[in-house]
């Protein structure tokens, strides 16, 4: 009896089951995956950045796609012959008022439509975020050459607003609503009244929603062509249309125009990636309630 008990265990083989193969097989098909996908996303941004270095004759040439002089003519077409630090000035104004007006109007509208489950309001807020923005230049266009508005960055600043400000109200919405109904009620039992308990409490709790629905709204108007197209003038011509001042019925210039490119791509590169995870955090915000 006692042999039996006192008698060391055998060590155990480890047995090699198919289980911890796929693991690595499963591991080694995301890399090929997420490594194609990268691949897919940066190769035309790669390539405006090469072409941009390149005078219209070296991109023309097969044999010089990766061998080349590189050059900074292009840029200096652009940002001193072309004087698009004006358009730069345009499309950072239209942006930065269009983001600060829908967030003034968009956030306590938000709040009242979450706290007092205002759906069928949601619904009308989100028909405008629906609607093809293409079907309302013709009537935009009558009603603000009508009231000689065309041209101005008032025109440009409110059709912006068009699309920004319900895209504000449904990200602010989904975060009220992830946050707890009984901080504002202890709030209120402390003394605050409920616009001081909004101000208050709720929101310096939601500076990850407000920061994401900024972001957002903002690189919207920065990117924004359809508008602008039809609605600026000379004097408020914004990047995205003035990008088109290097096409013309003959020819396209097509290093001046990469370069362009790359002077509207490169600052919403820039706040994305030093604002990513307040963008990743306020999406994600509203997906865990209660």
């Amino acid at each position: 009896m006692t042999d039996t008990l006192t008698r060391p265990a055998s060590p155990a083989v480890p047995v090699r089951s198919s289980r911890r193969r796929k693991p690595r097989a499963y591991q080694i098909f995301r890399v090929v995956i997420l490594t194609v996908v990268v691949l897919l996303f940066i190769a035309p941004l790669a390539w405006m950045l090469i072409a941009s270095l390149k005078t219209n004759v070296d991109i023309y040439d097969a044999s010089k796609t990766f061998l080349f002089t590189p050059t900074l003519e292009n840029y200096d077409n652009v940002l001193s012959r072309n004087n698009y630090f004006e358009f730069i000035f345009n499309s950072f104004w239209v942006a930065f008022c269009a983001t600060v007006l829908s967030m003034i109007l968009g956030v306590p509208a938000a709040y009242a439509m979450s706290r007092f489950t205002m759906h069928r309001s949601a619904l009308v807020v989100l028909m405008a975020r629906i609607i093809p923005g293409v079907s309302l230049l013709v009537p935009w266009y009558f009603i603000f050459a009508n009231l000689r508005l065309v041209g101005g960055y008032e025109v440009l600043i409110l059709s912006h607003m068009f699309v920004s400000l319900p895209l504000i109200v449904y990200i602010m919405m989904s975060f009220f609503d992830s946050m707890p109904l009984e901080l504002e009620e202890q709030a209120q039992v402390d003394g605050l009244t409920p616009i001081g308990a909004f101000r208050r409490i709720t929101l310096p709790l939601s500076i990850a929603g407000l920061a994401t629905s900024g972001i957002l709204s903002f690189i919207f108007s920065w990117n924004n062509f359809m508008f602008a197209l039809v609605l600026s003038g000379a004097n408020t011509k914004t990047l995205p249309v003035a990008i088109f001042n290097f096409v013309s019925y003959a020819s396209i210039d097509w290093g001046s125009l990469m370069a362009a490119a790359v002077v509207v791509t490169v600052p919403i590169m820039v706040i994305a990636l030093f604002t990513q995870k307040y963008i990743v955090s306020g999406l994600t915000a509203g997906a865990t309630k209660g």
